[in-house]
């Protein structure tokens, strides 16, 4: 286990991860882990993941990462506590994806105490699915790629539109 971490409850979602001293930015804070699927796999974890979520919403949804067009990274696999990173409309870690392993990086200093987040980078399409609870002045309340953000910011306008919702 990271020294530098503990997971423990989290006021967004469940269980999080918090730093148990300060981190300076640039850090390499942990790998994420897991088990390498194909992208089929990787999608009937996800739907089903998804399915479960929905009968009981405290549990997490999808532990997947992409690592590149023909696989996943499932990291619901024990003695992984980067799953349970939550997401962050204004993140203090991001992610990299480098020879098919998935690391975490700080991008800002992080404070003792703090809880560590990342933006989970759902496309536009995928984010309805995935409500965001944040808490961020950032949050548009959706999980989004932020690059992806006004598509989705669109793409509600246009449903309230449609709804007669103003």
């Amino acid at each position: 286990m990271n020294s530098k971490i503990i997971v423990k409850e989290s006021k967004v979602h469940g269980k999080g991860v918090f730093a148990l001293e300060d981190i300076k930015k640039g850090t390499k804070l942990l790998e994420y882990i897991g088990e390498k699927i194909t992208k089929e796999e990787g999608l009937r974890r996800a739907n089903k993941a998804l399915e479960n979520s929905k009968i009981d919403p405290t549990k997490g949804a999808v532990y997947l990462f992409d690592l590149n067009k023909k696989y996943d990274l499932d990291g619901d696999v024990p003695n992984n506590p980067a799953k349970y990173i939550n997401n962050s409309c204004s993140p203090n870690c991001e992610f990299d994806v480098k020879n098919g392993r998935v690391w975490i990086f700080t991008k800002k200093n992080i404070k003792s105490g703090e809880e560590i987040t990342i933006n989970y980078c759902y496309s536009y399409k995928e984010s309805l699915e995935h409500p965001c609870k944040c808490g961020s002045k950032d949050c548009i309340g959706y999980i989004v790629d932020p690059s992806e953000k006004k598509k989705l910011l669109k793409k509600i306008a246009d449903l309230k539109a449609s709804q007669g919702i103003f």
